[in-house]
């Protein structure tokens, strides 16, 4: 764990006390970015702490991508994007987790990937949930991922 901020992200979860999460999966946990000018913005972050996805065993890599693509199809269906935008970097936390964008034509710069959108616009304060906000947006996502399960 550490100073990795995706373990000590997990721990809180364990511990209970990590507000943002929504769902346990076989290998990994679902929770809701902690901000969300893309409304609806989730991370898929491994169980294990790997950086690469060949790190993984073949039948454990099979699963993850499948759970991935599994909230990535929740996401949709819960927050109604036009498009869904998906990273795997690790450049800056280097423990495999999946970032799950909602993308909307009504944004900034919809065509552009995610990394175009001005860091001032994207962390605001303004772009973070207030507890009723993130409240709802784990609910819809919760009752999406139960639908396909």
């Amino acid at each position: 764990m550490g100073n990795c901020l995706i373990c000590n992200k997990i721990d809180m979860i364990k511990r209970g006390v990590n507000p943002y999460f929504v769902a346990e999966l076989k290998t990994g946990f679902v929770v809701m970015g902690d901000h969300q000018y893309f409304e609806g913005y989730t991370l898929f972050l491994c169980k294990q702490h790997k950086t690469e996805l060949h790190e993984l065993p073949d039948d454990l890599k099979q699963t993850f991508l499948l759970e991935m693509s599994r909230v990535a199809e929740a996401v949709y269906r819960a927050f109604s994007p036009d498009k869904l935008n998906y990273e795997l970097l690790g450049n800056r936390d280097a423990h495999l987790h999946w970032h799950i964008f909602p993308r909307r034509l009504t944004e900034l710069n919809p065509r552009k990937p995610v990394a175009c959108t001005p860091p001032e616009i994207m962390f605001a304060d303004s772009a973070r949930p207030g507890e009723e906000h993130l409240k709802e947006l784990k609910r819809k996502l919760s009752v999406a991922l139960q639908s396909l399960q």
